[in-house]
């Protein structure tokens, strides 16, 4: 199996078999409204086989970090479409990836007590609009208001498909508010959304069946990152965890599972024996700095470990032509890591791209 080969994903036929993971960039506007730069930005990496998209908040009280977008108004909706418009126009496929922030994230973002499954605060700082501050103590949904927040995740996916997204990820990883229901040291509910693997797994379970029920199963894929401990997360039991979420998952028919891949060899081949489906692999997440060849090594022996497909993260952030420079073996662009997090076009929209010949 070969990076370069198409697939089939979910409704889709995809050029090749390169992801282009989802980065948090922090270029929308105070708004949440993605900008022109932006669409300049996902239109340039086109030639991935399908693009997931930074972390887009369903509502003001998901958010987690500055100038991130959202996917809950209209004016959002209407700067997302400039987005897929131009991807589309340069042959690509995209998805928009829905992350609720739940506990990471700070009053300063949007003068709102973050929300989480139980009240309990996450180690460490947060980046806020007045530089690092501490994490605050969440405040405990309510019951009625974690039905409400599965019915946001539904509203925001009706709201991508309208935006022109191909489809939608759910970010059910690295310890935001899907991956806080699903750990033991975030969820401590007595309702019938905590306690037993089965109660934690309930909210995730049910936000992936109003999405695929509102756009179409087939345009809908999940983010998981097992056994990860960032942002603060100690799930406890992750073999026995996410063998009953797949379980409950698999009989819908997604789109895509992706994977960011853990440390623990033993926790990746389950995830791979347990999902029926395409299943994306991340393998790089936990790196301090991408290979030498932008991690294609490490992503050809994850095709042939049975993964369907490979996410990129740096490579594509520094790369906008990754495939090109893949198939050619032409050298790769070095990361500026100044521009990595908000500011203007540089370090975002200015790496260079192969000539027309080369590519």
């Amino acid at each position: 199996m070969s990076l370069f080969e198409p697939v089939r994903l979910g409704r889709m036929e995809l050029a090749n078999r390169m992801v282009m993971a989802p980065m948090t960039r922090s270029r929308a506007d105070q708004a949440g409204v993605p900008t022109p730069s932006m669409a300049t930005y996902y239109a340039q990496r086109a030639s991935a086989g399908l693009i997931l998209t930074e972390g887009t908040q369903p509502s003001l009280l998901g958010q987690g970090h500055p100038a991130t977008p959202g996917i809950h108004t209209d004016a959002q909706v209407a700067g997302w479409r400039s987005v897929t418009d131009a991807v589309h126009g340069a042959g690509g496929r995209i998805f928009n990836q829905i992350q609720h922030s739940g506990r990471v994230s700070h009053p300063s973002v949007h003068g709102l007590t973050p929300v989480a499954p139980s009240a309990v605060r996450a180690d460490g700082q947060i980046f806020t609009p007045q530089g690092p501050q501490d994490y605050v103590e969440p405040r405990a949904l309510t019951t009625s208001e974690v039905e409400e927040v599965v019915a946001e995740f539904a509203r925001a996916a009706g709201r991508a498909i309208e935006a022109g997204f191909d489809g939608v990820e759910l970010h059910g990883a690295m310890g935001f508010l899907l991956h806080q229901f699903l750990a033991a040291n975030t969820n401590q509910r007595s309702d019938a959304y905590g306690g037993s693997v089965q109660g934690r797994i309930r909210f995730v379970v049910e936000v992936v069946e109003a999405v695929a029920a509102a756009i179409g199963a087939d345009r809908v894929g999940l983010r998981i990152s097992p056994a990860k401990p960032i942002n603060d997360i100690a799930e406890g039991d992750t073999l026995e965890l996410y063998a009953a979420l797949l379980a409950a998952l698999a009989p819908l028919g997604l789109a895509h599972l992706h994977l960011v891949a853990a440390a623990e060899e033993e926790v990746n081949d389950k995830i791979r024996a347990a999902w029926p489906g395409a299943l994306i692999v991340n393998p790089l997440n936990s790196f301090p700095q991408a290979p030498e060849d932008g991690g294609r090594g490490n992503a050809e022996e994850w095709l042939r470990r049975g993964a369907d497909l490979i996410a990129f993260g740096r490579g594509f952030l520094a790369n906008p032509d990754l495939p090109a420079r893949f198939r050619t073996g032409a050298p790769l662009n070095a990361l500026n890591p100044e521009g990595l997090y908000g500011g203007g076009d540089a370090g975002y929209i200015d790496y260079p791209v192969l000539g027309d010949s080369a590519a």
